[in-house]
C-alpha cells in the first residue's frame, strides 16, 4: 500500500493533468480509501466542486476551471469525459465572434447517459464528433473552427452577422481555408449562401 507522500504525489500528477480537479475513482486508484475523502475537505486538503468531483486546494486556479470541472462531470463509467465544448461556447473559446455564451455548450455521443439531473450551466447537443474535428484547449475537447461553424449554422439560433463573423475571423486566422470554406458549401447550402453574400 502506498504511503501518504506517495498517494500525494500520484494524486498530483492526475490532478496537475486536469487544472488541480480529481474525480473519486482517480484518488481511489492511488490508494486513497473510498470513504475518506470528507476527511480530506474537512481538513482542507480537498475542495468538493461537485458529485464525485474535487479540486486540490493548493492548486494554483486556471483560468477556465469550469471547462474542466463539467469536461469531467461528462465522464463515463471508465472515466473517460464523453463531452466535446460546442456550438457557442466553442466560439468564444476560438475567439471567432463576439459571442459571449452563459451556458455551457457541449456535445456529447448519442448514447450519453447520467443518473443526475442535468446542471443548469450545461446545455448538451447529441451527436458524434470525429477526431479531426476535435482541438484541445485549456486542457478540454473543443470542436475545430469549421466544425463549429457548421454546428451553429445548422442550430440556426445565432445571427447572420455572428456566423459572418465567425468565418472571417477563422478564414484571417487560418483556421478555416477558402478551399474547405467551399468543400463545405457544396454540402450545407446555407453555408453557401453566407460564403456567396461574403464573397469568399
Amino acid at each position: 500500500m502506498a504511503n501518504t507522500t506517495e498517494r500525494y504525489r500520484n494524486l498530483f500528477k492526475i490532478a496537475s493533468m486536469q487544472g488541480g480537479f480529481f474525480t473519486t475513482k482517480q484518488a481511489i486508484s492511488v490508494g486513497y480509501n473510498s470513504n475518506g475523502h470528507p476527511y480530506h475537505v474537512k481538513s482542507g486538503n480537498w475542495i468538493r466542486e461537485h458529485r464525485g468531483i474535487y479540486r486540490l486546494a493548493n492548486f494554483p486556479m486556471g483560468d477556465r476551471p469550469d471547462l474542466m470541472l463539467w469536461y469531467l462531470w461528462s465522464r463515463n463509467r471508465k472515466e473517460e469525459p464523453q463531452g466535446i465544448y460546442s456550438h457557442e461556447s466553442a466560439l468564444a473559446l476560438h475567439e471567432l465572434s463576439d459571442v459571449n455564451p452563459g451556458k455551457l455548450y457541449m456535445t456529447v455521443p448519442v448514447n450519453f447517459r447520467r443518473n443526475t439531473s442535468l446542471p443548469d450551466i450545461v446545455v448538451l447537443h447529441y451527436g458524434d464528433i470525429t477526431v479531426e474535428e476535435v482541438d484541445h484547449m485549456h486542457g478540454v475537447k473543443v470542436t475545430n473552427a469549421m466544425r463549429t461553424i457548421i454546428d451553429v449554422i445548422m442550430e440556426g439560433t445565432l445571427s447572420e452577422d455572428l456566423i459572418k463573423q465567425a468565418i472571417k475571423e477563422a478564414t484571417n486566422q487560418g483556421m478555416v481555408t477558402k478551399k474547405t470554406l467551399k468543400k463545405f458549401s457544396k454540402e450545407y447550402k446555407i453555408l453557401n449562401d453566407l460564403i456567396d453574400k461574403m464573397k469568399v
